[in-house]
């Protein structure tokens, strides 16, 4: 017999009621405000594509993370959206290929996985972004970082930090610098994932164990992390995290983990990750990256970053007193309440006697003066 609960939610899934869903369209218009302020356009692609490009469009997008299903018109698979920044991409590449570049594109919408990652369950979440196609220098990356900071300070964060990494950063130093065989070049990476000394020695990497110490304070982390390239092969890279900290000119705290490559499927030379006092986990992260082109070419070149404000949202909600509520009794001056509603009043309109303010949660009543607190 099934006795399980139909109302249940899957694992990872949740309703946001009133005061929660209030906090997350306003953190998300605000985010908007700040994106479209620095002119970036704000474009919708649907929920659902076809797999196929959905998954070619970045590389280290994997379909085995989206609900898939056949499409019963075409007969082909289709995929449920767990990154918006693959459709921003194709969109690019696509209707908006003509565009003058630098292409500035904004979007927010809800993305879903199969799984929730590490300790995290949720499998719905918001994704808010921007996209910055046709750029990946210095001057994009600073600007989009800048962007990036400005909308979670706007929508309410506190304490933001920024951690820079290099995502490409094995593979530059193995190609010459510390070179390191096929075989050798993933097992190093899984073991500066883990942070893993002993593991690196193991793997033969042991040229690669300081980066493992050139972490933490932005000024500090980076004089240690030029003191290990010896040879140059980071010269550049180095140069361009410096001039971007520069320009950011303290608008947050900015620490460096250049061997940290987790959340990085497909970013290259440069990437970071979002972090907020109060806020459990980060949130967002970003970089520069390459859209890949339809047919198997070079593609563009492009720098975004991509902020999940849900723990935000939270936050926000949960520290909100309950907004100022008006209770119109039965009679009530129709035109004052349409005064008040445009100047920003929030009423509650009797519809029988049986109504009361205090059991509507109202905090306000209108009489003939105005409203009175109650």
């Amino acid at each position: 017999m099934d006795t399980s609960d139909p109302d249940l939610l899957p694992e990872g899934l949740e309703d946001r009621l009133p005061r929660g869903a209030a906090a997350a369209t306003r953190v998300m218009r605000t985010i908007h405000g700040v994106m479209e302020g620095h002119g970036y356009d704000r474009v919708l692609p649907p929920m659902i594509e076809f797999e196929r490009s959905l998954a070619s469009r970045m590389a280290g997008i994997s379909s085995r993370r989206m609900f898939r299903f056949v499409d019963p018109q075409s007969l082909r698979m289709m995929a449920l959206r767990s990154d918006i920044t693959p459709q921003i991409g194709r969109i690019a590449g696509t209707r908006l290929a003509a565009a003058p570049r630098p292409l500035r594109l904004c979007y927010a919408g809800q993305v879903v996985t199969i799984k929730g990652a590490g300790l995290d369950p949720a499998r719905e979440k918001l994704q808010c972004g921007a996209e910055l196609i046709g750029a990946d220098n210095v001057a994009a990356a600073a600007e989009v970082v800048a962007v990036a900071i400005e909308a979670l300070q706007a929508a309410g964060a506190k304490g933001v930090s920024v951690d820079f990494t290099l995502p490409d950063l094995v593979d530059t130093l193995a190609e010459k610098a510390l070179p390191l065989g096929p075989g050798q070049i993933d097992a190093v990476r899984r073991e500066l994932d883990t942070k893993d000394a002993g593991g690196l020695v193991e793997a033969g990497g042991e040229a690669y164990v300081p980066l493992l110490y050139a972490t933490g304070d932005f000024d500090t982390a980076i004089e240690k992390l030029a003191a290990i390239d010896a040879g140059g092969a980071l010269a550049g890279r180095i140069a361009a995290l410096r001039e971007i900290a520069l320009r950011l000119d303290g608008r947050a705290r900015l620490t460096l983990d250049p061997s940290e490559r987790h959340g990085f499927e497909y970013q290259s030379w440069f990437g970071f990750v979002l972090y907020a006092d109060g806020v459990r986990g980060a949130l967002g992260r970003g970089g520069t990256y390459r859209i890949a082109a339809p047919d198997g070419g070079e593609g563009e070149v492009a720098t975004g970053f991509s902020l999940y404000p849900d723990a935000l949202i939270d936050l926000i909600a949960s520290a909100e007193p309950p907004a100022d509520k008006l209770f119109l009794p039965l009679g009530h001056d129709r035109a004052a309440a349409d005064r008040l509603r445009a100047i920003g009043w929030r009423t509650v309109a009797a519809l029988s006697e049986a109504d009361e303010a205090v059991s509507l949660g109202c905090t306000h009543v209108l009489g003939s003066q105005g409203p009175q607190a109650l």
